[in-house]
């Protein structure tokens, strides 16, 4: 134990998590990597995009690209409708758009509630995600988003 306990505040405290739908699925990233969600609004095109990125849109004066997480994770369907969300995220280097099916809520997990991710095969690389957080009868995919968003198939490197 003595290591994890020696590090501090950084492994054991409390953090939290936006939780979001793809589908029947909930995921949960990091909430301070969050600027702000907006209503989704059909973004313009970008030719020869990879087809989970649906275009760019003008936010405040910055282009911001915009990641159908649905397109990306290969859900059945992505259906655009009231509930339809863009979450705005605020990344080391550059600032990106990820439309999701519903905003659930902001939960705070303890370390202790956050349990290793089973090595599968998956559509998500295994270094995207943080682990599975459960909260009372709720399973999350906790994501690493940031590096989710910087992998080279996403063709938004900042160079």
């Amino acid at each position: 134990m003595g290591a994890m306990e020696r590090v501090g505040d950084l492994t054991t405290a409390a953090r939290e998590y936006l939780t979001f739908r793809l589908s029947q699925e909930e995921y949960g990233i990091d909430i301070l990597k969050v600027q702000e969600i907006r209503g989704y609004e059909p973004p313009t095109r970008i030719a020869n995009a990879p087809t989970f990125i649906k275009g760019v849109v003008n936010l405040r004066g910055t282009i911001v690209p915009i990641v159908d997480m649905r397109l990306k994770f290969n859900c059945s369907e992505a259906e655009y409708n009231s509930f339809t969300v863009v979450i705005i995220l605020n990344l080391r280097s550059r600032i990106v758009g990820i439309v999701v099916d519903s905003v659930s809520d902001v939960l705070e997990l303890a370390a202790d509630s956050i349990k290793t991710a089973p090595d599968i095969e998956s559509i998500i690389d295994n270094g995207c995600i943080l682990g599975l957080g459960s909260v009372s009868d709720r399973m999350l995919i906790l994501l690493d988003i940031e590096r989710l968003m910087s992998g080279p198939e996403m063709g938004l490197s900042a160079d």
